[in-house]
């Protein structure tokens, strides 16, 4: 994929951007103080600051859709990392009209991750999630397939789940053509994307093939319950009360259960049997109850669980590494983590087979 291009304005903008994140953390703490959180835990200086300069700007989820997506792919661009591209970038259909992107770089490699991008199932593609893709191939060695699936309001629940389970099957089925087991495949996602990843893993318990891991960062897993993030966050300009009230109206046809396990993973009757996971949290995020409580309920369900928390960060972190260093070095925390599980449960297979 070709890097994005920009106006001169929007060049302007990110070089100012950039120049801001580069500034020593005392001078950005006179730029704007960072909040403390109910933990006690301070907003990392960099994040502090690009939060008061996205307060003022305009918030997609004022606009239809259709336009919220076109404003929020040129920020999501502008806001990216510029990672190298993998040796091999490839595009397949994974099911009938629906795309991915295969990363690869060259290798032999150790592993399959199937992405799954955020936006609330309403925003978000491959091409905004392209740095993250590539700093997942790069640091892990694992090959990344990367899912278009679709968005409503025009395709709305279940058919983002229904593309899942498409992209599933096709990567189990392609994976010893890439050189991967199929018993190597890590589903993971952003957000929404973690939703879907969540739910993936439910869908195919107890199947001959099965997923090695979940990965899942900042995800949404309960559409019932409302906790205390989500009113301590509501006011995020990163992700507020009123954009989450948006998704929900876009993403879910009237009369849906929120209970619904599809909906609302935490909601499933049982949890157990279900992969290893790692679960990404933020300390600034209205979702971080919600995903800390599914990470509690997979460990009384006996599933391994490692939680990863990034204490002064807020949601959707890994689309600000461009403009954000500690976004960036967060983000390659979490890339390393998954590295280290590959590791770990490649040494358990070598064990096993000897």
């Amino acid at each position: 994929m070709s890097a994005p291009r920009f106006t001169l304005a929007q060049r302007f903008q990110r070089a100012f951007l950039i120049s801001l994140s580069r500034l020593p953390a005392a001078v950005q703490r006179l730029l704007a103080r960072p909040p403390v959180n109910s933990a006690g835990e301070g907003m990392a200086p960099d994040v502090a600051l690009l939060m008061k300069l996205s307060e003022s700007g305009p918030d997609y989820s004022d606009l239809p859709a259709a336009e919220a997506r076109e404003v929020t792919e040129s920020d999501l661009a502008l806001f990216a990392a510029r990672v190298p591209a993998c040796a091999i970038e490839e595009e397949i259909e994974v099911a009938d009209g629906v795309l991915a992107t295969r990363y690869s770089t060259g290798t032999p490699s150790r592993g399959l991750i199937l992405f799954f991008h955020g936006g609330g199932f309403v925003i978000g593609s491959r091409a905004s999630y392209t740095a993250p893709a590539r700093m997942l191939a790069h640091g892990t060695g694992a090959d990344v397939v990367s899912v278009e699936y679709r968005l409503a309001p025009e395709h709305p629940f279940p058919a983002a789940h229904d593309d899942a389970l498409a992209a599933w099957r096709y990567a189990a089925e392609h994976a010893a053509g890439w050189g991967i087991s199929p018993h190597r495949i890590v589903v993971a996602g952003e957000s929404a994307g973690g939703n879907i990843a969540a739910v993936l893993c439910q869908q195919v318990r107890g199947e001959a093939v099965q997923p090695l891991l979940q990965v899942l960062i900042q995800p949404v897993t309960d559409l019932v319950e409302h906790r205390p993030s989500q009113d301590e966050f509501a006011g995020s300009p990163a992700l507020s009360a009123k954009q989450i009230a948006w998704f929900a109206q876009n993403y879910l046809p009237e009369g849906t259960d929120p209970a619904d396990p599809r909906v609302s993973p935490y909601r499933a009757p049982s949890l157990t049997g279900l992969p290893p996971a790692i679960v990404n949290l933020a300390g600034f995020d209205p979702l971080h109850d919600d995903g800390l409580a599914y990470a509690t309920a997979l460990l009384e369900a006996g599933v391994p669980v490692e939680v990863t928390r990034e204490a002064g960060l807020v949601h959707g972190y890994l689309s600000y590494t461009g403009i954000s260093p500690s976004s960036r070095q967060a983000t390659e925390r979490l890339v390393g983590a998954i590295a280290a599980a590959l590791d770990r449960s490649y040494s358990t297979t070598i064990t096993k087979a000897g």
